[in-house]
């Protein structure tokens, strides 16, 4: 079929108002505009950035197209694009990398200017969107909308991967990898021998968990309120596991009596104030690193001692492990083929995208770590 430069008819998941269940519909995409990718999708992650979305946590415009962690193939482009061409294998990018501005050209840091997260407008860069449902416009997630059978990114969002990529998993390295082990061997830098901590054992803190013990920690202790995440943790590497609501006394405590003292590196992977303040006050007053990976509701703010604030401790937050999103993620997939590092314990479920109700029970059951939809 040839769809060059038409309007395609394709399968997506909506969401029509706050806290709503996902609809499955017929929606239109239109052909990219210049600068634009069209995308057919082979696979795609369920992120709890995408349940946050879809709850309202994280404020989108209603209706949308939820997802962003995505694989697919280039179908067509838009004039002036150059990076990538039809046919290549693709992941698309929550963040972007534009190279031009301030948050691109410096060297630290990743969070390019023309984000569309905070604040989210869901809208292509022109002010737009490619998407209709029944005539009516469907507005874009982080200008990615990973959860249809077909796309339109801003080529800043799209990255062209080797063509060797498996494609029904590699879209973790689209979100997942980088967020969690990128945080712990990237952004932390976590040391061999060095003793962690991880708030939250979903996706991204089963993955912070590799990423410490591919670093070389020599204890990883779990924090989650679900203990059958418990195993997985620790077939992950996790050493010692804590339910918060099994203590009579704060996780941070206990955290302390078990190190004798303090952990070297915290990782917070939940996104709520008081998680992230346990995560600061588990880490070694002197040296300890705290890294924050969660996203937190807006408005949402969280204190800390500020006399125990000048003692040394480092307190981090991180997006994407810190990578620049177009240079690294292919470096990343690369990785994988060469079996430097290995993400297949990160996918326990596999689905076609119709179940994608099927899908979110299982996640929010706590059942998965990442469950892939496959288009």
């Amino acid at each position: 079929m040839d769809t060059l430069g038409k309007t395609i008819t394709c399968l997506a998941a909506i969401a029509w108002k706050t806290n709503s269940s996902l609809s499955l519909e017929e929606v239109q995409v239109e052909p990219p505009k210049a600068g634009e990718v069209r995308i057919k999708m082979i696979s795609t992650g369920i992120c709890g950035s995408d349940d946050h979305a879809i709850k309202g946590i994280i404020p989108l415009k209603y209706p949308f197209i939820p997802g962003h962690e995505g694989a697919g193939l280039v179908e067509s482009i838009g004039e002036g694009v150059s990076s990538v061409k039809p046919g290549d294998k693709v992941l698309t990018l929550i963040v972007p990398q534009c190279r031009e501005c301030s948050a691109c050209l410096n060297p630290k840091g990743n969070f390019c200017e023309k984000q569309d997260i905070l604040p989210s407008s869901g809208l292509m860069l022109d002010g737009t969107s490619r998407f209709t449902c029944k005539g009516e416009k469907i507005y874009h997630s982080f200008r990615t909308s990973t959860f249809s059978e077909y796309t339109v990114v801003p080529e800043i969002s799209v990255v062209k991967i080797d063509a060797a990529a498996p494609m029904d998993k590699i879209c973790v390295i689209s979100c997942e990898v980088p967020t969690g082990y990128g945080a712990a061997v990237h952004s932390a830098k976590v040391t061999p021998g060095s003793t962690c901590v991880v708030f939250g054992l979903g996706g991204i803190g089963s993955a912070i968990v590799m990423g410490c013990k591919a670093s070389g920690a020599s204890r990883i202790i779990g924090v989650d309120i679900n203990e059958e995440k418990f195993p997985r943790a620790r077939a992950l590497g996790v050493t010692d596991c804590l339910n918060p609501s099994n203590l009579k006394k704060p996780v941070q405590e206990a955290v302390k009596e078990m190190t004798g003292i303090s952990v070297d590196f915290a990782f917070e992977a939940i996104g709520l104030a008081e998680t992230m303040v346990a995560a600061w006050d588990s880490c070694h007053v002197s040296h300890g690193v705290c890294i924050i990976t969660g996203v937190s509701p807006p408005n949402s703010k969280f204190s800390l001692s500020a006399q125990t604030v000048s003692t040394g401790r480092t307190l981090k937050g991180v997006c994407l492990g810190d990578y620049k999103t177009k240079d690294c993620f292919p470096q990343l997939v690369t990785a994988y083929l060469q079996n430097k590092i290995n993400i297949d314990p990160l996918i326990t479920h596999q689905l076609p995208f119709d179940q994608l109700h099927k899908a979110f029970k299982l996640y929010h059951a706590g059942k998965t770590i990442r469950c892939v939809l496959l288009f």
